[in-house]
């Protein structure tokens, strides 16, 4: 019997099922599947699992619950290995998610797996504390990597430089001698090139610097 002990969260129950019985013909001891991801973020501490498999769009928005999730569980529980298998990438989030650099963390596209052997191979590697990613989620994030600021006016790339600093937004008018409501209406333009919208909440400003930092 495998040494892995594996949580699993899709929203599909019939996709949710179907990774289980994969995985278990994988060879990896399931201990668990959920719904939704605050049902997985509940249960994980009891579980004492090795790695998580989780969806990238769960409920209750169908958005980011999943690799927001994923974030989560890397910030309380850093031990613990991440594989998303999802047939979206979310580049910005993959961003933040690969951010630390300290391996443990895996991304792959459920229509481009083509063997159970694949699945168990990507999660012994990001149990092991290795990265797994998709070709098609490196061509993403390189292609963001390129440069993600080249939209941006001067004044933009300034008010974001700022932001990367942790100022705040009246510390950033201070410094650029302009007013708040215009450092509120160039800052809501940065997230708005990154491709930052309202659903993404006070996370963008943590993007939208990740992005400022990458591009250095």
């Amino acid at each position: 019997m495998s040494a892995l002990r594996v949580a699993v969260a899709d929203d599909s129950v019939l996709l949710r099922e179907g990774l289980v019985r994969v995985l278990r013909d994988a060879g990896v001891e399931v201990v668990g599947a959920f719904g939704d991801a605050e049902a997985l973020l509940a249960a994980v501490p009891s579980l004492e699992v090795n790695a998580v498999v989780l969806d990238v769009r769960m409920p209750p928005t169908f958005r980011d619950e999943g690799v927001r999730a994923a974030i989560e569980l890397r910030r309380r529980h850093p031990s613990i290995a991440i594989l998303l298998l999802s047939q979206y990438v979310e580049v910005a989030y993959a961003q933040e998610l690969l951010a630390a650099g300290t391996g443990g963390v895996g991304y792959l596209l459920k229509d481009r797996v083509v063997s159970l052997d694949e699945v168990r191979d990507a999660l012994d590697r990001v149990a092991a504390g290795g990265t797994v990613l998709d070709p098609e989620v490196i061509t993403q994030l390189m292609a963001r990597r390129v440069d993600p600021l080249q939209s941006l006016t001067a004044r933009e790339r300034d008010v974001l430089e700022l932001m990367a600093q942790g100022r705040t937004n009246g510390a950033i008018a201070g410094a650029l001698f302009i007013g708040v409501g215009a450092v509120e209406k160039h800052i809501s333009a940065i997230f708005a090139k990154l491709g930052l919208d309202a659903a993404d909440g006070d996370h963008r400003r943590v993007l939208a610097v990740l992005a400022w930092l990458q591009a250095q």
